[in-house]
């Protein structure tokens, strides 16, 4: 590796960040994951630094010989077998150093939840950390701190995951309590009752009191007018009121099983070394019958929605444009691919078609991108959003931006373009190698939301069949404006903006 290249991956390590789409899933932390205007998300929180990474990416795909060699992209290691009992195992190898991060991956969100009990997948999350039939709630939560590791949660639309990052020789430890809950959790209205109202505090903190975040929320519900994706992750304020012990212990009983989840472990560590581990502590929890995640289709939509929120205490006023789009594991798979590059053609970074013409050739956005999210279960968001600079009118730059999209369908993409942006995907691709929980995580949506390994490794080649036919076909297909919805964030009436088209 030359010098360039490596100093490029020590800046990218210091940086302890990656680049992920945004993606609607909360955690135990209370860290807010609705996808917000952003093209591109950092990390676990919000956006910023982007231009510092971007800069990063660029040079990694230009400097790194790695990111020029095919055969450095194609996979990750990985190792992976299955207990009998029917869980999942990865193991990702990395030995840098003797530290390991364990996660937990479990085939269940929010838009697994029965009607009228919105939320109660994040709240098992927190209750998750509650005790079990030989460990007093919070217990888990002190040992994880008395051996210096680290630990946290999540839960989305379609899964729900925990994770430890902690010394190599604490791992069986970790592995010991986490099967433990997985099979013995306990629960009384003594614990559930007051976590309830911590995650209608959160609600209130993270989406009531966050004008971008309620905007967020209402678009969501009108893009998805059958499919339970139209729920909010955190759920609705009237059904997490009523959510109880019960529904807690029936939704905990029903999905949380060995067989519907998936453990992957990545660091200092072997399938080898693991499996022993693995089958004296989660071999030993029964398999369960799990019900099939049966969720209903999106009918026909007909009509773009509009959708206009006012807050006084917005102070940059912005809009949002969301499209249904295939995912992964939608029949149109292969657009899924096109749409990837395309997003960063689009929205990735500051030389993209979007920043260069709303932002520095025309002068009028302060903030402008786009994001898309491939890996969800059923179909998925394309989105765009922009934000005027001070002194221009909202209106404006929603006519320019749709006058992006429609150039885009009449014109398309070109090859400097795509091949551009087929490079960054790709160095993006190697620097998840360099971060202990960038790995899992990846694999971890993937094999959750219906994905195989076999397709994970192969996603570089996938990426590299793209063609610019490809891209502008499924451009045209999917900015139709009647599978849209656009929301208006202002702080006082807007001025009228022009009708979709």
């Amino acid at each position: 590796m030359s010098r360039a290249a490596s100093l490029v991956r020590v800046c990218a390590l210091v940086l302890g960040r990656t680049v992920s789409r945004p993606d609607r899933s909360w955690g135990c932390g209370a860290r807010i994951r609705v996808p917000d205007f952003e093209s591109v998300s950092i990390s676990r929180s919000a956006p910023p630094r982007l231009p510092i990474l971007g800069v990063l990416v660029v040079l990694a795909a230009l400097l790194n010989p790695l990111a020029q060699s095919p055969a450095a992209a194609q996979s990750f290691d990985l190792e992976t077998f299955t207990l009998d009992n029917g869980l999942q195992v990865v193991v990702i190898p990395n030995h840098r150093a003797p530290i390991v991060q364990h996660m937990v991956w479990y085939k269940v969100g929010a838009a697994d939840e029965p009607t009228g009990k919105s939320g109660i997948a994040h709240f098992l999350e927190h209750l998750m950390f509650k005790g079990t039939e030989t460990k007093a709630p919070g217990e888990f939560r002190e040992l994880i701190a008395r051996i210096g590791g680290r630990h946290n949660a999540f839960t989305s639309s379609d899964y729900t995951a925990y994770f430890q990052n902690v010394a190599r020789d604490r791992l069986e430890i970790v592995m010991t309590h986490e099967a433990d809950r997985m099979a013995n959790l306990v629960l009384s209205d003594d614990e559930v009752l007051p976590e309830r109202e911590v995650i209608l505090e959160e609600r209130r903190s993270r989406i009531d009191n966050a004008p971008q975040a309620q905007l967020t929320e209402m678009i969501e519900a009108a893009l998805y007018m059958n499919h339970p994706y139209q729920r909010p992750v955190i759920g609705w304020e009237h059904e997490m009121r009523g959510l109880t012990t019960e529904d807690a212990i029936a939704f905990y009983r029903l999905w949380y099983a060995p067989n519907n989840a998936i453990l992957i472990v990545a660091g200092d560590i072997t399938a080898e070394e693991l499996r022993p581990m693995t089958e004296a502590t989660y071999g030993q929890v029964p398999a369960r019958d799990v019900p099939p995640r049966a969720r209903p289709l999106e009918p026909t939509q007909n009509a773009p929605r509009r959708i206009v929120l006012e807050n006084a205490r917005v102070r940059q006023p912005a809009v949002a444009i969301h499209y249904l789009a295939p995912s992964f594991n939608a029949r149109e798979r292969d657009q899924a691919y096109a749409l990837q590059v395309l997003n960063v053609v689009l929205g990735g970074g500051p030389t993209s078609r979007l920043k260069r013409s709303l932002a520095v050739e025309q002068g009028l956005a302060a903030r402008v991108g786009s994001w898309y999210r491939p890996d969800s279960l059923d179909r998925t968001t394309f989105g765009f959003y922009a934000s005027p600079r001070p002194g221009v009118e909202l209106s404006q730059v929603e006519r320019a931006l749709r006058a992006q999209i429609r150039h885009l369908c009449e014109y398309g993409v070109n090859e400097d373009e795509v091949a551009a942006a087929k490079r960054r995907l790709k160095a993006s691709r190697i620097y998840a190698r360099d971060q202990l929980g960038t790995v899992p995580r990846v694999i971890g949506r993937a094999l959750t939301t219906g994905r195989t390994l076999v397709e994970i490794q192969s996603w570089p080649e996938r990426i590299d069949a793209v063609t610019v036919e490809q891209i502008n076909q499924v451009a045209r297909r999917v900015f139709e404006p009647r599978n849209s919805v656009t929301g208006l964030l202002v702080g006082e009436a807007p001025d009228q903006a022009d009708a979709p088209s």
